[in-house]
C-alpha cells in the first residue's frame, strides 16, 4: 500500500452524501474494497466498517437503519487485506474519541439481519406458541412482511429510488436481510 495507515485520516475526508439527487446510492462503488465511516443527519459519526463491496454494505446500512445514514466516508484499498482494514478501523475509532453507537452497544443492529420477532405482538406471540412448524414459519414470514413494510415506507420518505428486496428464506425464521 502506497499510504502509511497513520496517514488516512477520518477528519481529512469527504463527507458524500448518502443518497444522490436521483435517490440512489453511488452506484461505482460496487465492488469497491474499503474502509468507511457512517454519519446521522448532523454529521454526528454513528459507525466505522470495511467491506469488500462497499456499495452493498451502504444498501444494507441504510435499510437497517434509515435514520441514521446521511452522510459517509471512506477510503478505498485495492487489495483485501483483514489486517490492513482493521488497524485503520482502530485508528479511526480512537481519532474520533469515542465509540459510535454501531460499533458499541447497538453493533447488532448495523451488522445483523433485522430480527422481525422483536416487533411480535402478544397476539402474534400467542398465536405462534400455538402453532405447529408450518404454522409458525406462517406466522414469522407475516411479521417479517409487516416489518418490512415499515422499512420500505421508511425509506420511501427518504426519496430511494432503488430496488430492496430481502432474502425470502430468512424471513421464514423471522429475520430481514437484503438479498444480494
Amino acid at each position: 500500500m502506497s499510504v502509511e495507515i497513520d496517514q488516512i485520516k477520518l477528519v481529512e475526508l469527504v463527507f458524500n452524501s448518502y443518497l444522490g439527487q436521483d435517490g440512489s446510492i453511488n452506484k461505482t462503488l460496487d465492488n469497491k474494497i474499503a474502509i468507511y465511516s457512517i454519519y446521522n443527519e448532523e454529521k454526528k459519526l454513528q459507525y466505522i466498517g470495511y467491506s469488500r463491496n462497499l456499495l452493498l454494505s451502504l444498501k444494507q446500512h441504510l435499510v437497517r437503519q434509515p435514520q441514521e445514514c446521511y452522510w459517509y466516508k471512506y477510503y478505498e484499498i485495492q487489495r483485501p487485506s483483514r489486517s490492513i482494514l482493521e488497524d485503520i478501523k482502530n485508528q479511526w475509532l480512537t481519532e474520533n474519541g469515542d465509540i459510535p453507537v454501531g460499533n458499541g452497544e447497538k453493533e447488532s443492529q448495523w451488522n445483523q439481519p433485522i430480527d422481525a420477532k422483536l416487533t411480535m405482538t402478544e397476539e402474534d406471540k400467542q398465536i405462534y406458541q400455538n402453532s405447529d412448524e408450518l404454522g409458525k414459519i406462517k406466522v414469522l414470514k407475516k411479521i417479517s412482511r409487516r416489518v418490512e413494510e415499515e422499512i420500505k415506507q421508511q425509506l420511501n420518505q427518504r426519496q430511494i429510488n432503488f430496488e430492496v428486496r430481502f432474502n425470502p428464506k430468512l424471513k421464514e425464521q423471522g429475520l430481514l436481510d437484503l438479498k444480494s
